[in-house]
């Protein structure tokens, strides 16, 4: 009886082996299920969540900060305006001002008749005229405005007037678009003849430039000349004839919003003519 059951047993454990060792060697069942197990358990696995990039924090320099707009300060009053361009010595109140009076004048006259042929005094002359004197604001041309604290215009007598004197601070030239040897210049040139300087009352103005060789001469002393050179028993030439002044011809002494009281020297280029005057002159 215990050797039946043996044999039995001997019996089933090697029909059991034999199961197995085919099933591994066909391999199918095995490969499918161990597959099968296998997405299963990945299937089943719970997925970790994907890394999340941090959100980056703006740093405080990275934030826009309001910028402010610059308030344009409104343009400065006129007077402010006239205080800067006269340097700030209240030379502008003097603009606009006429002075009317009269001009006590000294001529002494040369010639070269000696001789030897040098020159000579031949004459001298005293006279008055009614004058007057005129400021204004400095004089503009193109893209230059006169250096001086005010343009500046003085007549003593008319223009045809024998022993007429006439001074300009300065002039825009619109006669020519050419000089005297044909060379272009702009019709709208400032010309600067005078530079002035007026301060605390005290007027000190010197002719620089009488612009001849741009033929715009406007500082004149007119005086006639004779018919014929150093023969002044011929006669003169009627109505004068106008004498550009040279360069350094002066013209100072005081001058305010009340009156003037001013003393010019100089001479013509030519040499014929020297000159002194004294103007006295009450503002209107």
């Amino acid at each position: 009886m215990n050797a039946r059951v043996r044999l039995i047993a001997t019996v089933c454990a090697g029909l059991l082996c034999a199961s197995l060792a085919g099933c591994g060697n066909h391999g199918t069942p095995a490969a499918d299920a161990s597959t099968a197990s296998a997405g299963v358990l990945a299937s089943a696995a719970p997925s970790s969540p994907a890394a999340s990039t941090p959100e980056s924090t703006p740093s405080v320099s990275d934030v826009a900060t309001p910028t402010e707009t610059p308030t344009v300060q409104a343009a400065t009053t006129a007077a402010s305006q006239e205080a800067v361009s006269d340097g700030g010595s209240g030379a502008s109140a003097l603009w606009g001002k006429a002075y009317s009076g009269t001009a006590s004048i000294s001529v002494d006259i040369y010639d070269y008749c000696s001789t030897d042929g040098s020159r000579r005094l031949a004459d001298s002359r005293t006279y008055s005229m009614n004058s007057t004197l005129d400021l204004g604001r400095p004089e503009s041309g193109g893209d230059q405005t006169e250096g001086n604290p005010f343009s500046m215009v003085f007549a003593a007598g008319y223009a045809s007037q024998a022993g007429a004197v006439s001074f300009r601070s300065s002039s825009v030239s619109t006669v020519s678009s050419q000089d005297l040897a044909g060379n272009y210049r702009d019709p709208n040139l400032l010309l600067t003849y005078w530079n002035i300087d007026w301060s605390d009352g005290e007027l000190d103005a010197r002719l620089t430039d009488p612009h001849a060789r741009e033929a715009v001469v406007l500082n004149l002393l007119n005086w006639p000349g004779l018919l014929v050179a150093c023969r002044s028993d011929l006669g003169q030439m009627p109505g004068g004839f106008p004498h550009a002044l040279a360069a350094g011809t002066t013209f100072t002494g005081r001058l305010d919003g009340s009156g003037a009281s001013l003393t010019a020297e100089g001479s013509t280029t030519d040499g014929v003519v020297a000159f002194r005057f004294t103007f006295d002159g009450t503002a209107s």
